[in-house]
């Protein structure tokens, strides 16, 4: 029987572009046999200026029945894949917001030793998406947590051209996920379970 694997796919939309993503590799996961949570973190900016954007109202109206993340999450996933859309070469305050929260998991040791991923969203071809997943991953390093990117290990991935993770340009939200974008995250999600689960077993085993 294979190792059972619990993967948190952890995000943060404004206009939607991130959310298709997300919610495209938590699908992907649990076809390829793990357990999923599906987690938005919280919004931050005010209602006036979601409001101001029909995209981004839109947007948190669809996904308003998704669970905002907890740290209760983190402790239940073996891997966790976090999705951010870039802001200025960096993730969201959102996400940031959350991450700075577990500082007491982090020095009880529960974020370490878990396999995490990144996924991105920009509005130019060369607006940020590899700084921005490097600089999320910066903060996977500090956890002690163990990276898995999908590198150019599948065709595919010489086509989309990202190996950081899945990426995404959306213009100024007009540009909708397609094709190209869900078979990377596919890829990643695969890839991500695959090992998640030999590592598991391989720790399991050791002790």
């Amino acid at each position: 029987m294979p190792t059972p694997v619990n993967v948190a796919v952890v995000y943060y939309s404004s206009t939607g572009t991130v959310a298709t993503i997300a919610k495209a590799m938590a699908e992907d996961a649990e076809r390829a046999g793990a357990q999923v949570r599906l987690r938005r973190v919280a919004e931050l900016a005010p209602q006036a200026a979601i409001d101001s954007n029909p995209a981004w109202a839109e947007n948190a109206r669809a996904t308003a029945d998704i669970p905002e993340v907890s740290p209760d999450d983190m402790v239940w996933a073996d891997a966790v894949i976090f999705g951010t859309p870039t802001r200025f070469g960096n993730v969201t305050a959102q996400l940031k917001q959350f991450l700075d929260t577990l500082g007491g998991l982090w020095q009880a040791g529960q974020l370490a030793d878990k396999v995490y991923s990144g996924f991105t969203s920009t509005a130019t071809a060369h607006g940020g998406q590899e700084s921005t997943l490097l600089a999320l991953y910066n903060t996977i390093h500090h956890f002690g947590g163990i990276l898995v990117t999908p590198g150019y290990t599948d065709p595919t991935k010489f086509v989309d051209g990202n190996p950081y993770g899945t990426s995404h340009v959306a213009g100024q939200g007009d540009i909708p996920v397609g094709e190209q974008t869900l078979t990377a995250a596919r890829v990643q999600a695969e890839r991500v379970v695959k090992f998640t689960r030999a590592i598991k077993a391989g720790l399991a085993a050791e002790n």
